[in-house]
């Protein structure tokens, strides 16, 4: 009886197992700031706010409950932000690239509508890493060292300022292309004001739209 009891375990975990695929992801990330504003300001001038091209990669985990249902969770490391553009007098333009790079747990529930095609939805997690920031000027000569301390000043004021934690909600679909390669492409929309003491009811949240390939290892 022990043995019987034991060989349907193991037939009982290799089925599990058999169901539980590991994988890894790269690809492209474009994201953008969202204020409840049209403009924001920037040291008392109005400017916009732009989507800024970024990457991802990460690793998965998914567990099939049946042939068309499953669960899925992920971690990514995601350079992600956005970008905000003014516009001074002389036809002079300041564009500052923001990177918020970040650590994103997403957690989904896929179905599958083919063998192939995954569509699938959930929430996500994500928390800062470090914060950088770039600043270009066109249409006059630049000034490095102002340019260093205007970069240094906008990471210290993010840091300062944005919250570490940021949730939302994402989904999208995926294609497994040939055994175990797939394309992937999913949106994400950031619930979370990430402004710490917002005044009044100013609000800046962060969504973003990800392209790219992944592998599941059989």
């Amino acid at each position: 009886m022990r043995k019987i009891l034991l060989a349907s375990a193991v037939v009982f975990f290799a089925g599990m197992n058999a169901q539980t695929k590991f994988g890894v992801k790269a690809g492209y990330a474009l994201s953008k700031l969202n204020s409840n504003e049209n403009d924001v300001e920037f040291g008392g001038i109005e400017g916009s706010l732009k989507s800024k091209s970024g990457f991802y990669v990460g690793a998965l985990v998914e567990h099939k409950l049946n042939d068309k249902f499953a669960v899925q969770g992920e971690v990514e490391y995601a350079n992600l932000g956005g970008k905000a553009k003014v516009s001074l007098p002389g036809n002079v333009t300041v564009t500052e690239k923001l990177n918020f790079n970040r650590i994103v747990i997403p957690v989904s529930a896929r179905y599958y509508a083919t063998p192939e095609l995954g569509v699938y939805a959930g929430p996500y997690v994500s928390f800062k890493t470090n914060t950088t920031a770039k600043i270009e000027v066109s249409g006059v000569a630049s000034n490095p060292q102002a340019i260093n301390a205007g970069e240094e000043y906008l990471e210290k004021a993010f840091n300062d300022n944005f919250k570490s934690t940021d949730f939302g909600l994402f989904f999208g679909a995926d294609y497994n292309v040939y055994k175990g390669l797939f394309v992937d492409a999913r949106y994400s929309f950031g619930l979370t004001n990430m402004i710490k003491n917002p005044s009044g009811d100013e609000k800046m949240k962060m969504n973003f739209f990800q392209l790219g390939l992944g592998y599941k290892f059989k």
